[in-house]
């Protein structure tokens, strides 16, 4: 994991544009939604509407787009091939570039695949997804008018900005804050961003926001409660990001948030079992499906288990395999380690 300068250390750097500075963080702001190096040109922000960032990688997941002044993504050795990929996604975020476009252009994908992850740690589509939920909608998050997303977002026309907003969150920016929706917030932790979605009754999503299945999800939530996913926050999402901080410290053992998370009655069963593991111990698939009454479905049981929606707070991370390894996890394997030696008070 990336770790950072001191705060007050960034703070000097950026305010003063100190060129050292620059590969060692990016700020995000809030204000913007925008992220820059910290020898931006632009006007210097105010301290209170920073987020800093070890990588443009989270940055980009944590819902910040890139500055088109100080070009962070840019580095001095960039081939002239990524440079284009990377203005196309600039001018349409919301486009998608297939690996058939890529050989169309005489790219080899398997090259641009391997570029990007060494660069910015993670696959160009993952790159472009991330784009494409980042900060297109904070304008409307906070109240800004739609005319203000439009421009913020680079698009061309009113009626590509609401095409582009309803195919992601499921219905028009003009009623998107309007009635019953899904708040969509990210939240930062120790193993990357999370999203985090909640409505008025409770948290009905979390995932790490570099998921594959990320927009997927978005879609299952959007179906599930018959309401628009939006950005944005409330009382259960706040309460939750206290909780995690004092979960990744090491201080809290039982979440209290309230969760929302309807499913079939098998799933469901197999998610309230995992609400039942304590903290800093595990449980094998075998002992998952006795314990629910269903013995011989082990498969099932894992396939539920896979496609729980609350990762960490309905504790998925906790079951493993028979002989003790880990098995899988939509995480990855490294947060699962990561996350079970926490909670066995191995790491803080």
């Amino acid at each position: 994991m990336s770790t950072l300068p001191p705060a007050a250390e960034m703070e000097r750097a950026y305010l003063e544009r100190d060129a050292s500075y620059n590969g060692l963080f990016v700020l995000g702001v809030r204000t913007t939604g925008i992220f820059c190096r910290p020898t931006c040109p632009a006007r210097k922000p105010l301290p209170r509407n920073v987020e800093y960032f070890a990588t443009p990688r989270e940055a980009l997941v944590a819902g910040f787009r890139p500055c088109k002044r100080c070009r962070p993504l840019q580095t001095d050795d960039q081939p002239p091939w990524a440079a284009d990929l990377l203005a196309d996604v600039e001018r349409d975020p919301q486009s998608r570039i297939t690996d058939g476009d890529l050989r169309t252009r005489g790219i080899d994908p398997a090259t641009v695949r391997r570029y990007f992850q060494r660069q910015y740690g993670m696959t160009f589509q993952a790159f472009t997804r991330m784009r494409r939920l980042s900060g297109t909608f904070q304008h409307i998050r906070g109240g800004g008018t739609i005319d203000e997303a439009v421009f913020a977002g680079g698009y061309e026309s009113h009626s590509g900005f609401r095409e582009a907003f309803t195919r992601v969150f499921g219905d028009t920016p003009a009623r998107a804050p309007q009635g019953e929706c899904v708040q969509v917030a990210w939240i930062q932790s120790p193993l990357g961003p999370l999203v985090a979605g909640a409505t008025s009754d409770g948290i009905c999503l979390l995932e790490f926001s570099d998921r594959r299945m990320l927009e997927a999800q978005f879609r299952t939530v959007q179906r599930l409660f018959r309401s628009p996913v939006v950005p944005g926050t409330n009382a259960h999402l706040k309460r939750l990001q206290a909780e995690l901080e004092r979960y990744f410290e090491g201080e809290l053992k039982a979440f209290t948030v309230p969760l929302v998370y309807p499913g079939t009655p098998f799933q469901r069963k197999v998610w309230d079992q995992l609400l039942r593991i304590p903290h800093g111990e595990t449980c094998s698939y075998e002992a998952l499906a006795k314990a629910i009454g269903h013995p011989t479905a082990v498969r099932a049981v894992g396939t539920a288990n896979g496609m729980n929606r609350i990762s960490i707070v309905i504790p998925c991370h906790r079951v493993v395999n028979k002989d003790g390894q880990l098995g899988g996890y939509g995480g990855g394997l490294r947060r699962k380690q990561f996350l079970l030696d926490l909670e066995k008070g191995r790491q803080h």
